[in-house]
């Protein structure tokens, strides 16, 4: 990671340190920079967002640094993030950029960069958009009279992305058998998910579908389920859904109440993929953070789970190491490569109801195939990351933390690529000996702080 990209693009507090300012910087840095990677004489970019009211400060500021240096700036409006990695491909565009935070709270926002392929950019590239951005980037070109880039509106995007996703659906039957409550985390699938589901024939009941610019991911979406659950109980629904902001990830809720998070959902799917004879090879990705229930349940059936750090792009340079077609993580963060270049809540979401209607099974039969382990995540606010966890109190605590823990357990501490947090996570068969472990290594940080 750079000084400016973390794991997931460049995130802070919007007008604060993602400042207008910044996003007309990275707007022409980033135009800039990959038209010369395209071979169309007047490079397009496409431009999406989610509902934050930010949006429109941010997304005005970039459109005016793409269309400074030449290129063409094709806006989606209201998209959710992996329809913008789609689309990018499908409009033979130089690349797709993304305004939002994702699940982050409405003070935060944030700008991601697609390439031509609909994939995140390589850390090389990234790395040629920062340095021009902290060298700054008046000195590049400034076309003028017709040179100077133009604004499109794109109307048929969401469309064109509910199409797309309506040819991944394989199964046999339609919908119309299930009830689902869909819970849009007042972000970005608002609009596209109660469409996508109700083409398909399902009963769709809607929740947190109404933004008004501060209430995205506001006590709902994908962490925060708890008015999904109940959604669910009182209209007697097969199944529960809950995006978060940009809606690149997604959590279940079967028919009981019961929360799924992205390792049943990936156990579910892989189980059924491979019966299918689809999941060649045989193997899956998952991160550290991934509980050992899903080793578990996978592993006996020969399904390979090859591990790797935390954050999307790991994940996916893994699965294409390994040439694995499915990958994801534990906050509902998956990948379908045979159908997408990443993750994509719709999708999964969409995957999961397949496997439902095809077995017969309720949501709750297919989740028995995993038995989750005990777990338990503490987040602690911290600004000096890394500093903090290479010093030798919190050192020496996770070495005696993973000898406590054993064979049996799994420890993992670490700085988030997102957020001000350290994560800690620790996981065995005995739910004290977590809490004491957690309790030790967060002591530690305190410690260490104050010296």
């Amino acid at each position: 990671m750079g000084i400016l990209f973390g794991t997931d693009g460049v995130r802070g507090i919007a007008n604060v340190e993602l400042t207008p300012e910044m996003a007309f910087d990275l707007g022409r840095a980033g135009s800039f920079v990959l038209a010369q990677q395209d071979s169309n004489s007047r490079p397009r970019i496409m431009v999406g967002k989610d509902t934050r009211v930010s949006g429109d400060m941010l997304e005005a500021a970039l459109l005016a640094g793409i269309c400074s240096t030449g290129a063409d700036a094709l806006t989606l409006g209201v998209i959710p993030t992996p329809a913008v990695a789609y689309l990018t491909q499908q409009y033979n565009a130089s690349c797709g950029v993304v305004i939002s935070a994702s699940h982050n709270p409405v003070q935060d926002n944030g700008i991601k960069f697609f390439g031509p392929n609909g994939y995140k950019l390589p850390d090389d590239t990234e790395a040629q958009i920062e340095k021009l951005v902290l060298e700054g980037t008046k000195d590049l070109v400034r076309p003028q009279g017709a040179d100077v880039g133009t604004i499109y509106d794109v109307t048929e995007a969401t469309n064109r992305y509910l199409a797309f996703l309506k040819s991944c659906y394989t199964g046999q039957q339609d919908l119309s058998s299930l009830t689902v409550v869909l819970d849009c985390a007042n972000g970005a699938s608002y609009q596209a998910a109660p469409k996508l589901w109700e083409s398909l024939g399902a009963k769709v009941v809607a929740i947190n579908n109404q933004p008004n610019g501060i209430n995205i991911n506001d006590r709902c979406g994908s962490t925060h389920t708890a008015s999904l659950k109940k959604a669910v109980i009182h209209y007697k629904a097969d199944l529960g859904i809950a995006y978060d902001g940009d809606a690149d990830r997604c959590i279940a809720v079967d028919e009981r109440g019961n929360e799924l998070d992205g390792d049943f959902i990936m156990t579910i799917c892989a189980l059924d993929m491979f019966r299918q004879g689809t999941l060649k090879p045989n193997r899956i990705v998952a991160t550290v953070m991934s509980n050992i229930g899903l080793d578990i349940a996978l592993k006996r059936e020969g399904i390979l789970v090859d591990s790797c750090a935390v954050g999307d792009r790991y994940v996916l340079e893994k699965m294409m190491e390994n040439s694995a077609l499915l990958g994801g993580e534990q906050s509902g963060h998956i990948i379908f490569l045979a159908h997408a270049t990443t993750g994509d809540g719709l999708l999964s979401s969409l995957k999961l109801a397949e496997v439902m209607k095809r077995t017969g099974l309720p949501l709750s039969e297919l989740a028995r195939e995993m038995e989750k382990q005990p777990q338990m995540l503490v987040n602690i606010k911290l600004e000096d990351k890394d500093t903090i966890l290479a010093h030798d109190l919190v050192v020496a605590s996770m070495q005696a933390a993973e000898r406590k823990l054993g064979e049996q357990g799994k420890l993992v501490v670490r700085p988030s690529g997102t957020e001000p947090l350290v994560r800690i996570m620790a996981q065995g068969p005995n739910q004290d000996l977590l809490q004491e472990v957690i309790n030790e290594i967060s002591a530690s940080i305190e410690q260490a702080q104050q010296k």
